[in-house]
């Protein structure tokens, strides 16, 4: 699908879509668990994948709604308003098929530790864009604690194939490649019966989302301890050696439900359209912000140092946001590797120059994001330069025109490029628009309903 942008003046309230990685940690944890309800979940093409891993290791799970019955026979979820999952009870059975997990890698990471508890083989695969992505660290990872993890195709990439049950024990892992890595060595390693502690060979990147999934464990009643190089614990995961899980535990929320709180990823966009776009004298205000571990809220502090009105009520959960004259920012993105091609975007329309630092992982993504927003951007007629580990958007020296711009397929491109076109002259084209279903379905009519002047074309 094509969808075509005008430079538009935006005002009006837009909710956040409940964040993406919260869902995909609370699905699976509470797939670990007896059973429990998932509330204000993202419904997306990415989080239906981990439900359906989770359907696929002998749990359930059904929507809870006024459009749902809870029954969900297709695994569509409609629009619910909560998740009702039936767990495994920490032990995955062995799925009747191949677990596909679509374009999510999230997904593929995490399922593949938790596939590795099962006694027997799990093949899991994915869309094109999933099997040009690395596994291999987690795959050697699990070999090292005596799963056989092998990729098909000899590459660390998927289609994968997981024989266990993982026992536990001790295992040395990469912290600069995925953090994702690490996120699923601690929710499988809770239900082991050894426990597992994780040695970490390079420093941590995006530590943050790390950090909600230390979140996330508490809430569901599991211990796993950052640790320093001597072993003692640490408050969060930056900095951290390594990690410590015990074994044995037991998945288990609070009430028997978790809420999934809102995304900072997607408020990013929302609130750089604000800081763009918002008619003189006007407000874009995003509901849904209330804090957590999400390090993607830096994006806050970042567009209020490039010169935008911002005001956060952290109690309500509120941000407000007026236009403003933008200047550029050098940002540091090792741990907010998702937020590239939002800064990105705003550097285009800032004054100077915006250097964004620190950013080689964020070439391992659903596509090669440093290079694809280089590249797009240069189509609406913004000058970049591009380093292996930086990328810097010389916003002097760009003049934004409407163009025809490819999303990558690549839902953050997506609203990243939309962003961009907010202040371009005339009308942009961005191609492959479906994609934003996989973490903010219905982004552009929620930016439609705050002005912007967008259609859609199949």
């Amino acid at each position: 699908m094509d969808v075509h942008v005008t430079r538009s003046e935006l005002r009006g309230t837009a909710r956040a879509p409940p964040s993406k990685s919260y869902t995909h940690r609370a699905l699976l944890a509470a797939g670990y668990s007896e059973g429990a309800t998932v509330e204000s979940p993202l419904i997306s093409a990415d989080t239906r994948a981990t439900a359906r891993a989770v359907t696929g290791f002998g749990g359930a799970v059904g929507g809870i709604g006024e459009d749902d019955d809870g029954s969900d026979p297709d695994g569509d979820l409609g629009d619910a308003d909560a998740l009702a999952v039936e767990g495994f009870g920490g032990r995955p059975g062995v799925p009747e098929d191949v677990i596909d997990c679509a374009n999510s890698g999230t997904t593929m990471r995490l399922v593949t530790a938790a596939a590795a508890l099962a006694d027997g083989t799990t093949v899991l695969t994915g869309d094109g864009s999933l099997r040009s992505r690395p596994q291999g660290p987690l795959l050697d990872a699990l070999g090292d604690l005596g799963v056989r993890a092998e990729s098909t195709r000899a590459n660390g990439r998927a289609p994968l194939v997981v024989s266990g049950p993982l026992a536990g024990g001790e295992v040395a892992i990469p912290g600069d490649v995925s953090s994702q890595y690490v996120t699923a060595l601690l929710m499988a390693g809770a239900v082991t019966d050894e426990g597992t502690e994780v040695d970490l060979t390079t420093a941590l990147k995006s530590a943050p989302y790390v950090d909600i999934t230390l979140e996330l464990l508490a809430d569901f009643g599991v211990e796993a301890t950052p640790v320093d190089e001597a072993g003692d614990p640490l408050d969060g995961a930056a900095g951290a050696a390594g990690f410590s899980v015990p074994g044995g535990q037991t998945y288990e929320p609070a009430g028997g439900s978790y809420a999934v709180p809102g995304d900072f990823s997607s408020i990013s966009y929302l609130l750089g359209a604000g800081a763009v776009a918002t008619a003189e004298g006007e407000t874009v205000r995003i509901e849904g912000a209330r804090p957590s571990a999400q390090g993607d809220a830096a994006i806050v502090d970042i567009v209020e140092e490039m010169g935008a009105a911002v005001d956060w009520d952290r109690e309500a959960g509120e941000i407000a946001v007026e236009r403003a004259a933008l200047s550029g920012v050098t940002v540091d993105v090792g741990d907010t590797p998702d937020l590239l091609p939002t800064i990105a975007a705003l550097g285009a329309v800032a004054d100077g120059d915006t250097r964004i630092e620190n950013c080689e992982h964020v070439r391992y993504k659903e596509t090669d994001r440093v290079s694809a927003m280089a590249e797009e951007l240069e189509k609406l007629g913004a000058e970049t330069t591009e380093e292996e580990d930086v990328l810097t958007v010389h916003g002097s020296e760009s003049d934004l025109r409407g163009a025809t711009v490819d999303g990558r397929a690549d839902h953050r491109i997506v609203m990243a490029l939309a962003l961009a076109a907010l202040a371009a002259e005339g009308t942009t084209t961005i191609r492959g628009a479906e994609h934003v279903d996989v973490s903010f379905p219905g982004f552009f009519e929620t930016m439609g309903d705050l002005g912007m002047d967008v259609e859609q074309a199949d």
